[in-house]
């Protein structure tokens, strides 16, 4: 029988999409799941959702049982999924937005880089690596299923400062075709199975390289209805960052106005407005989530008719492929052991994998345009220093980290990062170790 681990199931709609996933898969019918969540009451409410998607889509057939303990919903886990969120929307998410606002120092998500996406990995590695460390004891050959972002730094810091065998998803990839001809306008235009693409890059900022139409490159296509197109709209950041480095971005226009240090200029408010940048949407988000759960804990959670559709998210096809031998492919997030030649060998890079019995098996890129890696490594300078300054706990690589973000760099001076990291530091307090 396979055991899957759910780490963070009190995150409720995503528990229902991957594991209602799993309980339609035929190969995971059949699953222990085990759901562990520090929040008591959101688990509960997970455990009485999962049994009705059983009950109703499963005959039944999984045994779904909630753990007030971390290892002991870990041992003899197959698979573990990872979605936890170290700190929560408050404190942790509102301090690594405020307090960077009193430097001048504006934010969209800051979930993945940037100061906010920093601090978020700096607080979420040292609970993954004593989570690793209660794997290597009770399911030391289970894949880790990592989905918690920031998701370079996290698979990253995993891969490099643990024995566990890990890989980052996301469902940019998977999405990023069709939401772009959405953006364009012509998704009942054609049908996309008509269509080749590949993409590859790191994590939020994978490239799509080339796309074929029947054989026929279909990028000048794009690059024209693109620059037709007025702003603001849903896409006005991923479309600049095509006009003027040639090639479409995965992550949202939201993610990518602060991976970048070209769109939120305090000297340049304007630019703002004219690119539509939703500064504190992820604030936004999270109050208007937590205003909107007790109606949709009675859709979700007390509905005892409630059904599930299999996703896009990729968790069951990899189990279903390791278990069954079925191949299948998707992009994985995972070290560069010369997968993209021209970046580093030690960056956490998204890729197509084949995925089969033998695992989680990346397949070689090659060289990115000169450009596209170049805008890659800005990113990875930042998130290589993050998983350093978490591993040795040393405070200038925190500092460093900073200091090479993009957009924080653009905005603010060394002295004045130094001392918004000190800030940031004591804000966070117990959610973060003691640095030296």
């Amino acid at each position: 029988m396979v055991k899957i681990a759910f780490i963070g199931a009190g995150s409720t709609v995503f528990a229902k999409n991957v594991l209602g996933d799993a309980m339609l898969t035929p190969s995971l019918h059949r699953a222990d799941i085990a759901l562990y969540d520090i929040d008591e009451k959101r688990l509960n409410e997970s455990e009485i959702m999962l049994k009705t998607i059983n009950q109703n889509c499963n005959n039944n057939l999984a045994n779904i049982r909630s753990y007030d303990s971390r290892i002991e919903a870990l041992r003899g886990a197959d698979f573990v999924i990872n979605a936890i969120q170290v700190g929560g929307y408050k404190p942790s998410t509102v301090i690594d937005f405020e307090i960077p606002k009193k430097y001048g120092l504006r934010q969209t998500i800051a979930d993945t880089l940037g100061i906010g996406g920093i601090f978020r990995g700096l607080r979420t590695l040292p609970v993954m690596f004593a989570m690793a460390k209660e794997m290597e004891e009770v399911c030391p050959d289970a894949w880790l299923l990592n989905y918690t972002n920031p998701m370079a730094i996290l698979t990253m810091g995993m891969l490099k400062g643990t024995k566990i065998k890990t890989v980052g998803l996301c469902h940019s990839v998977q999405v990023c075709v069709p939401d772009l001809f959405e953006n364009l306008g012509i998704a009942d235009k054609y049908d996309l199975s008509e269509f080749k693409w590949s993409i590859a890059g790191i994590n939020h900022m994978a490239w799509l390289l080339e796309i074929t139409h029947n054989g026929e490159d279909f990028y000048p296509e794009i690059r024209r209805l693109a620059a037709e197109k007025a702003n603001p709209h849903q896409d006005s950041v991923r479309f600049e960052l095509m006009k003027h480095f040639g090639y479409y971005i995965t992550e949202s226009s939201e993610h990518n106005a602060e991976y970048h240090p070209y769109f939120i200029k305090d000297k340049y408010p304007e630019l703002i407005e004219d690119l539509g940048i939703p500064l504190d949407e992820y604030i936004r988000r999270c109050e208007e989530q937590i205003a909107n759960w007790e109606k949709q804990r009675d859709d979700i959670v007390h509905n005892g008719d409630l059904t599930h559709e299999r996703s896009k998210e990729y968790a069951s096809y990899i189990m279903d492929a390791i278990v069954t031998n079925v191949p299948t492919v998707i992009a994985g997030n995972v070290m560069n052991t010369g997968l993209i030649t021209n970046l580093p060998a030690e960056a956490c890079v998204e890729v197509p994998c084949l995925v089969d019995k033998n695992g989680i098996q990346p397949t070689v890129v090659g060289s990115l345009p000169t450009q596209l890696a170049a805008l890659n490594r800005t990113n990875i300078n930042v998130q290589e220093l993050t998983v350093e300054a978490a591993m040795t706990l040393e405070k200038d690589k925190i500092y460093q980290a900073a200091m090479m973000d993009p957009h924080t760099s653009s905005e603010l001076s060394l002295e004045d990062i130094h001392q918004l990291v000190d800030e940031l530091i004591e804000a966070h307090g117990d959610y973060l170790p003691s640095y030296h």
